[in-house]
């Protein structure tokens, strides 16, 4: 089987690119945005992250003819039922389909005034086929812990970063460096977890040590 050399991205997410530029970098595989393809977002109709995922995964994969490699991921908090969960990208979605990171922060932390339990979870599920009918596509799935606070933290990151606190590491998501947050994130986890089954296919080659 040939190792991967081109994979698209099924996100037009600018914050997503540069994280999973860094952590492909060190397999030589391009990474191309769907964006720069003129490839529209996939309908994400799924009460799942899985699904969702595979579902962009196949569509940019259909319409590019390449593998692609997609991420549904959010935040998912305790004292919400799960919520935004699926919804995180769109959670303060206003009528006319615009979307930003501090409309999302301003009604979830809104959300949880008065709410003693402040536990919360990203999670990232990735996708990879190498075809659109690919009927063994590679899943990896990620958790990553943590607490909400009411002020942001921080200039790194984006979306939820600047009020996703980290006890172990006392800061927020958004004041760590990039190099560490894509080792330790949900998606650096999860991208780390994926690479170890892609070698065991055989689509990629062995890091070197």
């Amino acid at each position: 089987m040939q190792h991967l050399k081109k994979i698209v991205l099924a996100s037009g997410n600018a914050g997503k690119l540069r994280e999973f530029n860094a952590l492909f970098s060190a397999l030589n595989i391009e990474l191309i945005s769907q964006r720069s393809l003129d490839i529209p977002d996939a309908p994400e109709p799924h009460p799942t992250f899985v699904e969702n995922a595979l579902a962009k995964a196949r569509h940019a994969s259909l319409l590019s003819g390449l593998p692609a490699i997609a991420d549904d991921s959010g935040i998912c908090v305790t004292a919400l039922d799960g919520e935004p969960g699926i919804h995180s990208a769109r959670y303060a979605q206003a009528a006319d389909g615009t979307r930003s990171d501090t409309a999302n922060n301003q009604k979830l932390i809104s959300a949880l005034q008065g709410v003693d339990d402040r536990s919360a979870c990203y999670v990232a599920v990735l996708v990879l086929v190498t075809r659109p009918d690919d009927p063994q596509p590679v899943i990896a799935e990620c958790m990553w812990p943590g607490e909400l606070i009411d002020a942001p933290r921080g200039e790194h990151g984006f979306g939820y970063d600047p009020f996703f606190y980290l006890p172990d590491q006392g800061c927020t998501a958004a004041e760590l460096s990039p190099e560490l947050k894509n080792k330790i994130s949900h998606r650096g986890q999860a991208m780390e977890l994926m690479i170890r089954q892609l070698q065991a296919r055989g689509l990629t080659p062995p890091l070197e040590v």
